[in-house]
């Protein structure tokens, strides 16, 4: 190829890539006034203007308990690891495990073979010494009588009466003997020292046992106790609490924090804050007639403290949050809404809370639909439950008009 032809391919592509980055630049100029149109057409009024539906709740003064709440551990009002006092062969278990008890009933049976032997052994002793006691008791008072007395010397007079002394010590000694053999013929039955359920064996019949080997664990399950934690912060609050009262105290299910036992009572706040946690510990007395509560469950605790009157109540889900501070949206006479700063003063229950400042009684907020506002937005206010209206024919038209940017004639 000539060296003129390489110089006119080479002007050629010159011109190509001049030409295409001009349109390219042209192009992106045309287009900027449209999306600024576009984007002006997107955030005008004109969309807002139509009112938009809202749930509308009324706030109302109660009468609200306070509440205090913690996560809590069940504790048995007594435990028992029921173990023979007296070894040997573990002749039956008379007990089903999970099986409830009451006090005195029967659990377990000890061979009583050898301990009957030896409680048979010092009854047998005590009524020898007793016989014994009898022949000097007789010989000292013929001996001491006004007809013998003058025949008898001093000296033996004194031996005799000795001797009733000793026997009467003897007969002592061997009651002794035989009410402590009767002891240890009474531990071979094993009995229930408390009224409750028992558990697990830890043993079976035929084997030799001895003192302290464990059999059974028994608990008792009516009452029991919770034991839960609260911030050292709120000391002060349930001690002045308590001087009012017994502060009665509930548990809550995990889900959907329903009362399951609301019959509990504070019997105890400890009596040292733990460095560790910053916290102190509680123990609530529950009945558990219907046996709920489980030793070892982990629980939610709710305790009344006192209550506010007159508090300004309103649904929970009306309360917004910002970076700064909690607002609602209000509804003014001409059904258009404000933003109104509040502060909350506690939880009523799982759905409302109490407003301290920001509302009054017969305030209207918002409790649905708020993502839709801003302030001075028109609504329609909806009772709860209420489905909004269905659009008219005007209102489905200026909509369509809308969603065509705006444009009168038909698209093209």
């Amino acid at each position: 190829m000539s060296r003129f032809w390489k110089i006119v391919l080479l002007v050629i592509a010159v011109l190509l890539v001049v030409g295409i980055g001009y349109r390219v630049m042209g192009g992106g100029k045309q287009k900027a006034p449209a999306a600024e149109a576009g984007m002006g057409q997107g955030s005008g009024d004109g969309r807002d203007s139509a009112p938009v539906p809202v749930t509308v709740v009324t706030a109302e003064r109660k009468n609200v308990p306070v509440y205090v709440t913690a996560q809590g551990t069940v504790a048995a009002y007594n435990t028992v690891a029921v173990s023979p006092q007296v070894g040997g062969e573990l002749l039956s278990v008379n007990f089903r495990e999970g099986q409830p008890v009451k006090k005195g009933d029967l659990l377990a049976q000890i061979d009583p073979r050898t301990f009957q032997a030896q409680y048979d052994q010092a009854v047998a002793s005590k009524r020898q010494n007793q016989a014994l006691l009898a022949t000097a008791q007789s010989n000292f008072e013929r001996s001491n009588s006004p007809e013998y007395r003058q025949f008898v010397a001093q000296t033996d007079l004194t031996t005799l009466r000795n001797q009733v002394a000793q026997y009467q010590a003897a007969v002592a000694a061997s009651q002794a003997s035989a009410d402590q053999a009767k002891v240890q013929l009474d531990y071979t039955r094993i009995l229930s020292p408390i009224s409750g359920v028992t558990g697990i064996r830890a043993v079976d019949p035929g084997n030799v046992v001895s003192a302290g080997t464990q059999i059974v664990t028994v608990t008792q399950l009516q009452p029991v106790y919770v034991m839960f934690n609260l911030p050292e912060q709120q000391l002060d609050a349930v001690r002045t609490a308590q001087q009012e009262g017994p502060l009665q105290t509930s548990t809550l299910d995990r889900e959907g924090g329903a009362v399951v036992n609301a019959d509990g009572k504070l019997q105890v706040v400890d009596n040292q804050i733990s460095s560790n946690s910053g916290t102190f510990r509680l123990r609530a007395e529950f009945p558990n007639a219907q046996s709920a509560l489980w030793p070892g469950q982990f629980v939610n605790v709710r305790m009344q403290l006192n209550e506010l009157p007159d508090a300004v109540v309103v649904p929970a889900e009306a309360v917004q949050r910002s970076s700064s501070s909690d607002f609602v949206y209000l509804i003014k006479p001409d059904s258009t809404v404000t933003l109104r700063d509040v502060v909350q003063g506690g939880q009523v229950d799982d759905s409302h809370v109490v407003i301290s400042k920001g509302l009054q009684a017969g305030d209207k907020v918002v409790t649905e639909g708020q993502f839709r506002l801003k302030e001075g937005s028109k609504v329609t206010q909806l009772a709860p439950g209420q489905a909004p209206p269905e659009p008219t024919e005007d209102q489905l038209k200026a909509a369509s008009q809308k969603g065509r940017g705006g444009r009168s004639g038909p698209p093209r």
